[in-house]
């Protein structure tokens, strides 16, 4: 593909640049590919997002460079910030008054995850450098996967909205510790205030963005329409500029969009919908998140070794899932069945972890490229296969009005109005 690109740049001299063409195409071909995928199989879009970004970064295709920086970088994180604030906005934090057991079913769930893949890779021979970070990367859902999968089934119910908070809270949890880490990998901490200080600076920085983007947002729903489109494009104005300012001061700007989320649903507590205009912006800018992070996990070199780290990471960490949210289940609400679908619904990895892991490759580059080399090929395989996952517990559970019924494969009807759309 390398050297096509190379032929293709010699006549070809676009006023955007060959990147932009290139980039263009390929979420055109990705779009295809995941109304494709989910017309005849039934599967969520987001795979046939993932599987076409998977094939261009086996094929050369070199969009972005590891670890991520400049426009690439900015973009993930413009994505990420993107989706965390909407999920923010949908976690009321005076719920958790009445229902504390969700918010230790939340930690438990972090810590059993953090624990069993930590000892998993040490037991295999990493040594504690690189299987803590690993750890941390395993620790973050993705709740970019899980809204698209439950927008894809239209799922509503306990575990949807459960398993959409829990993987919300893991990743605030990972976003601040992975943020926190990344700045003392080249100087260990000598006791415990070294060692909480970074923790306090990115939470402390990515709530100070965050909250000055909530208390935007709240003035402006005070004289503007939720559902105007003024209103979108300022929301996505605003998140922008929040993912650049959290990144500059050194707070993380995924966290910063989250909390801010999670502060507007407090300083406006009434109901308001997503607005519908943002909804397309969103939809591009998670697309291409996806396909981004496909691209750059699929560059990574594979072996019989990494194989095997691979799927004993993703192993520790689906059964970490599964028994750390019912160890933390008493209490909280759920049946003990909602509770085994909630922890299968987790299971996707996707833009969190490669953000995390890009923290790691850039701030200590030896120690980098052993926890890419396990990292990345685990955030490909479970940002496909976790969504199938997600998929298959949502329907088990019986949480989605749309049956699981593809259509036979045959020709297109033009105009049809599929409603699978």
């Amino acid at each position: 593909m390398i050297e096509f690109m190379d032929f293709w740049a010699s006549w070809l001299k676009p006023s955007a640049g060959l990147p932009t063409v290139q980039w263009s195409l390929l979420l055109a071909a990705a779009t295809a590919t995941g109304y494709l995928l989910q017309r005849y199989t039934g599967l969520p879009k987001v795979v046939g997002y993932s599987l076409l970004g998977t094939v261009a970064g086996l094929a050369g295709f070199s969009g972005a460079v590891w670890p991520l920086q400049g426009i690439g970088l900015f973009l993930l994180e413009l994505g990420v910030a993107v989706v965390l604030f909407e999920a923010g906005g949908r976690i009321p934090l005076r719920w958790f008054r009445h229902n504390p057991m969700v918010l230790v079913q939340s930690v438990a769930e972090s810590a059993f995850t953090y624990f069993a893949v930590f000892y998993t890779m040490d037991a295999l021979g990493l040594n504690e450098a690189v299987a803590h970070p690993l750890a941390l990367v395993a620790m973050a859902a993705s709740p970019a996967v899980l809204s698209r999968v439950i927008h894809d089934t239209r799922a509503a119910g306990p575990v949807t909205e459960r398993a959409m908070m829990l993987s919300t809270l893991s990743t605030l949890y990972a976003l601040t510790l992975g943020a926190a880490h990344a700045g003392l990998m080249e100087r260990p901490p000598l006791d415990l205030l070294e060692a909480t200080y970074p923790v306090v600076v990115v939470l402390g920085l990515s709530l100070v963005v965050g909250g000055l983007l909530a208390l935007l947002m709240r003035s402006a729903l005070r004289v503007m329409s939720p559902t105007s489109e003024n209103t979108s494009m300022l929301l996505l104005a605003l998140i922008a500029a929040g993912t650049a300012l959290a990144a500059h001061f050194g707070g993380s700007a995924p966290l910063a969009a989250l909390i801010g989320g999670m502060l507007l649903k407090q300083l406006n507590p009434r109901p308001w919908a997503w607005p519908r205009q943002l909804g397309t912006a969103s939809s591009i800018l998670t697309m291409l998140m996806f396909v981004l992070v496909s691209i750059m996990a699929a560059q990574a070199d594979w072996s019989t070794l990494v194989a095997s780290l691979v799927l004993a990471l993703v192993g520790a960490r689906a059964l970490a899932k599964i028994v750390g949210v019912a160890l933390g289940n008493a209490g909280s609400g759920a049946s003990w069945r909602q509770a085994l679908w909630v922890g299968c619904a987790m299971a996707p990895m996707s833009a969190v972890a490669l953000l995390i892991t890009s923290q790691f490759a850039a701030a200590a580059p030896a120690l980098g490229r052993d926890i890419s080399a396990v990292a990345l090929p685990a955030i490909l395989l479970m940002e496909v296969l976790g969504a199938v996952i997600a998929s298959v517990a949502i329907y088990r559970a019986g949480e989605s009005s749309k049956p699981w019924a593809p259509l036979p494969l045959a020709p297109l009807a033009p105009n049809t109005g599929d409603a699978r759309d």
